[in-house]
């Protein structure tokens, strides 16, 4: 019997599949509770994971920043000395002295000036690539904050669904306990037995087992809510709210054509695409010539006729760079980034494809719960009148204490299984939200 009362069993295969949504919200809150869009933006605010990706996203930003200053001129200062032994000495006479062409002491102090005039593309090139790694960087930090906020919607609606379920649990216990007074009083009066007291005990207990289960699962859900909080000294996480049925019609096409213009992961898709083509770029101008020029003053000594003497000095010069041969490397770099295209672009086939199944999957649960909602409506309505009916004709001693204690686990199991739908209904909706790309927080 313990298997009837855990419905909520399948909230832990759900994954990341439930939202936010206003209408399971109260209307007035207490100020000390959480409603959805609070305990969302709550954890987004709380998780380390989100600060991390940022400076991930500094990080590609400093390395914008340094492929751009490729195309600034780079000015070195340089001082050298340099001591020479022996030196060139000339004997011009027999009987002369010696001409010494350098100084043993070389003292030379300039600055150096470099610009590239141009590299065909190459530097472009590589700024390119490193904005589109940012780019990427960005649309992670995107894809996290809504797996967190789903995942904190999760725990949300989970609780709520819980705490739900064990009032239902409550009522069916409180409904059994007052039949069994009502038992006693008939055992007192000589018109039942004690095996119907018993009966109805042992039927109590296998309830309260099955809200032990309830509370049981509640806690859970709460200390993994609090865990994403950041807030371990939550022992109960102050979540308010109601599930509510709000059906609604789905346009699939319009959905599935939200979901490929917004899903966050088609545009990851569509940014490793970007980068795997501005590699190719890269590769296709890394063996391109440089042009540069270079200018050079300062001050040195070795000049005759005083070779001892600092004296200002000036250097330019225009210089041209062409790659003839690398041994086959650009070839194979371009090889490899061609390769890295097809790969992106069947990967981004594959992600728009899971993205219809995932619009398709939420429409057919969102159906399928509606169903099973009408179903439960017309199981509670029947439950009720049989459970009176059965009160009934064992109050005139037409029926036995066992059709009421059926009829009273029918009703509360009709009321779960109603409640279950309602719960799988916001799922599916709040599935679709998440995949037609749709951002709640």
């Amino acid at each position: 019997m313990n298997s009837r009362y855990k419905l909520a069993a399948p909230l832990l295969a759900l994954g990341l599949l439930v939202g936010g949504a206003a209408h399971a919200q109260s209307p007035i809150a207490a100020p000390d509770s959480l409603t959805l869009g609070a305990t969302v933006q709550a954890v987004l605010d709380a998780n380390p994971a989100i600060t991390a990706l940022e400076e991930q996203v500094n990080v590609a930003q400093a390395r914008v920043a340094q492929s751009r200053a490729g195309l600034n001129p780079v000015i070195t200062g340089v001082a050298t000395y340099t001591r020479i032994d022996p030196v060139v000495k000339l004997q011009l006479a027999a009987d002369g002295p010696a001409f010494q062409l350098a100084p043993n002491n070389n003292y030379d102090a300039h600055i150096a000036a470099q610009y590239a005039l141009t590299d065909f593309g190459k530097t472009r090139a590589t700024i390119d690539l490193a904005e589109g790694q940012r780019q990427t960087a960005i649309d992670n930090i995107v894809v996290t904050r809504r797996d967190l906020a789903y995942n904190a919607a999760q725990l949300y609606y989970n609780i709520l669904f819980l705490r739900e379920s064990i009032r239902v649990q409550e009522a069916q216990i409180a409904s059994l306990g007052q039949h069994q007074r009502e038992m006693e009083k008939r055992v007192q009066g000589g018109v039942s037995t004690n095996f119907d007291v018993t009966t109805t005990k042992v039927r109590i207990a296998q309830a309260e087992n099955g809200r032990i289960d309830l509370q049981n699962q509640l806690r859970n859900q709460q200390t993994q809510l609090a865990r994403l909080l950041h807030k371990p000294e939550y022992v109960e996480v102050p979540v308010s709210g109601r599930l509510s049925y709000q059906p609604g019609n789905v346009d699939v096409n319009a959905a599935i054509s939200q979901a490929l213009e917004r899903r966050p992961e088609i545009k990851l898709a569509r940014d490793a695409e970007n980068t795997a083509n501005l590699q190719l770029r890269v590769a296709e101008h890394s063996d391109k010539p440089v042009l540069g020029i270079g200018a050079q003053a300062g001050a040195k000594n070795g000049y005759q006729p005083e070779l001892n003497r600092i004296r200002p000095n000036t250097v330019g010069v225009v210089q041209l760079s062409v790659p003839i041969y690398d041994g086959g490397r650009n070839k194979q770099q371009r090889v490899e980034a061609n390769a890295g295209i097809r790969a992106a672009q069947a990967r981004t086939l594959d992600v728009q494809e899971q993205v219809r199944a995932d619009v398709r999957q939420a429409v057919n649960n969102m159906q399928a719960s509606a169903a099973r909602f009408n179903n439960a409506e017309v199981q509670v309505t029947q439950a009720s009148d049989a459970l009176n009916r059965a009160k009934s004709r064992y109050r005139y001693d037409v029926g036995t204490n066992l059709d009421v204690l059926d009829a009273e686990t029918q009703l509360a199991q009709a009321r779960l299984s109603r409640l279950q739908a309602i719960y799988n209904y916001t799922l599916g909706q709040y599935q679709l939200k998440r995949a037609v790309g749709e951002q709640i927080w």
